[in-house]
């Protein structure tokens, strides 16, 4: 990483400490701390001196990461964005349009290295951890595309990377988003997603932290998921079960259970029989995907036909699910396969609107 610092991973007191060291007003700090959580330039913070935002300017980021490029989709108001980081790394998030109001899904880390054989994300392995900063960078920049019609209200953490991989600074992010000084985004309108690291799943239970799991299951027994997951190879899935019930007990929180329907793998009507019974008591929701083809995989999605069935078995036996609505399909807009199609063609060209 480059060696000037990132405001952004920094609370208020570590601020002060940072101002100290450059022989500036610590009292400076809260203002600062303001200014970066509504993405402010150095320069356009009015109510430092000249002298403090030039110190500022040379020896730290205000925003790590800048938008290399935007893709708006033809077909909703979902928008891709992938973003450049200060080393030149290139990450996505996509923002989505709900009901609600804006969600936007950001990356953990540059790549990923769990090898799910359905992603797109761990093609290329993993490069690096993001730090919190570069998290929330990316709401930041959400923030400054929609302008003044809206801003981001709900955060999920399932784009590229794996989170809970990046345990402390995630955990770092989420109170940073939370800060009252800051986003203030709710922690109950945050989800986490992970495909199972079964110390991490006790860790965060153990947190405090209100917010939504969401574990990326996508077999109902070891056999299919081994398949498809490498992850499964260390945790088998009476562990990693035990490890989400015992997390739905701690916290209290419903746990959504991310489930790709991969034809014939793991969407045959004996499969939804099989996933009802191993959730059975739980307080959780299945989120049924359809699989997004990824061209270097030779998975195919179940058909619709195959999706309807599988959503009514499980609800013939009292399992609460949906079937996710397909957003920014045109536009590469599952995790991974924008940044993917930009390391194949670097020279494509980039569409801006900002």
């Amino acid at each position: 990483m480059p060696d000037k610092a990132i405001l952004l991973d920094l609370f208020p007191e570590e601020l002060q400490a940072f101002l100290k060291e450059h022989n500036q007003p610590a009292f400076r700090a809260e203002q600062i701390f303001s200014w970066l959580h509504r993405g402010v330039s150095f320069c356009d913070m009015s109510n430092l001196p000249k002298s403090l935002r030039d110190t500022l300017s040379e020896n730290a980021y205000d925003l790590p990461l800048s938008l290399h490029a935007s893709f708006p989709s033809k077909k909703d108001k979902t928008v891709k964005f992938l973003n450049a980081c200060a080393d030149g790394n290139l990450i996505e998030s996509v923002l989505m349009n709900y009901h609600y109001g804006y969600s936007l899904c950001i990356s953990t880390q540059v790549g990923c290295k769990m090898g799910c054989a359905f992603c797109a994300s761990t093609l290329h392995g993993c490069v690096r951890n993001l730090s919190a900063g570069e998290m929330l960078a990316q709401v930041l920049l959400a923030n400054r595309y929609l302008g003044v019609s809206g801003h981001v209200g709900h955060i999920v953490l399932m784009g590229s990377g794996e989170p809970l991989d990046n345990y402390e600074n995630v955990v770092r992010f989420l109170k940073l988003v939370n800060h009252p000084d800051g986003l203030n985004i709710s922690l109950r309108s945050i989800s986490v997603s992970t495909c199972g690291i079964v110390p991490r799943i006790r860790e965060l239970a153990g947190s405090g932290l209100p917010i939504t799991l969401s574990l990326s299951l996508h077999a109902p027994n070891d056999e299919i998921r081994r398949q498809i997951m490498p992850i499964a190879n260390l945790y088998p899935m009476a562990e990693l079960m035990e490890a989400i019930r015992d997390y739905v007990k701690l916290t209290g929180r419903r746990v959504v259970f991310e489930y790709a329907l991969i034809d014939k793998l793991n969407s045959l009507p004996e499969h939804a029989r099989e996933l009802a019974k191993l959730i059975s008591g739980l307080q959780c929701h299945v989120n049924l995907i359809p699989l997004n083809r990824v061209a270097e995989h030779s998975l195919e999605p179940a058909s619709p036909r195959a999706v309807q069935t599988f959503l009514e078995i499980l609800e013939s036996l009292h399992v609460s699910a949906t079937v996710r609505r397909e957003m920014g399909a045109d536009i590469s807009g599952a995790c991974g396969q924008l940044r993917n199609l930009h390391l194949k063609e670097p020279d494509q060209p980039d569409i801006i609107n900002t």
